[in-house]
C-alpha cells in the first residue's frame, strides 16, 4: 500500500431510527448513513466489514439516543468540497435541541444569500446525526428535505427537544 492509499471499513449498528452504517477511512469516521438514505454512496465503496474502529462511535451514539449526550467528540474525516466542509463544520455549531434555517446557516458561514447552496451541501452531509443536518429547517420553521426522510428528522428533533424549552 502506498503512502497515499486509504483503507476503508464499515459496520452496521442498530439504533432507534433504524440501522446505521458506519464507515471509517484510515480508522477515522468518514460516513454515517441511515437505511435507504438519499445521496449515500455505493456500498461497494465502504470497504470490508470490520467492527474494530467503531467502539467509541457506537458508545457515543448509544448515549445520544438515551438522551445522555448532546455533543459528539469522535474524530471525523469530512470529505467534500471546501464549501461543503464549511457547511458541515458549521452544522456542528447548531445547538442541541435547537434549529437554524438554511438562511441562518448561510449567514453563519459568511455567505448570506447562499441558502440554496447550503441546502445542497446539507443534503450531501456524509456523517448524519453527529454532523447534525437534521437541525436545519425551512425559513418558516417547517421541516424540509432530509436524506434519511422527514419522519427520521422529526424523530431526531423530538429526541433533542425533550427537556428543552423551545425548538427555535
Amino acid at each position: 500500500m502506498t503512502a497515499t492509499a486509504t483503507s476503508r471499513v464499515h459496520t452496521t449498528v442498530l439504533s432507534p431510527i433504524g440501522p446505521l452504517t458506519l464507515v471509517a477511512t484510515d480508522g477515522i469516521l468518514s460516513g454515517l448513513y441511515m437505511d435507504a438514505q438519499r445521496h449515500a454512496p455505493d456500498e461497494a465503496t465502504f470497504g470490508p466489514r470490520d467492527h474494530g474502529p467503531f467502539g467509541d462511535v457506537e458508545l457515543q451514539l448509544a448515549e445520544y439516543f438515551a438522551g445522555d449526550r448532546t455533543d459528539f467528540d469522535v474524530p471525523l474525516r469530512l470529505e467534500g468540497t471546501e464549501f461543503q466542509r464549511r457547511v458541515w463544520t458549521a452544522l456542528r455549531e447548531v445547538p442541541y435541541g435547537r434549529t437554524w434555517s438554511y438562511g441562518q446557516l448561510a449567514d453563519h458561514i459568511g455567505s448570506p444569500g447562499a441558502s440554496r447552496a447550503v441546502g445542497l451541501a446539507n443534503g450531501r452531509n456524509p456523517i448524519a446525526i453527529i454532523v447534525p443536518c437534521h437541525r436545519v429547517v425551512g425559513a418558516d420553521g417547517k421541516l424540509t428535505g432530509y436524506g434519511g426522510g422527514l419522519e427520521r428528522k422529526q424523530q431526531l428533533l423530538d429526541l433533542e427537544r425533550d427537556g428543552s424549552d423551545r425548538l427555535f
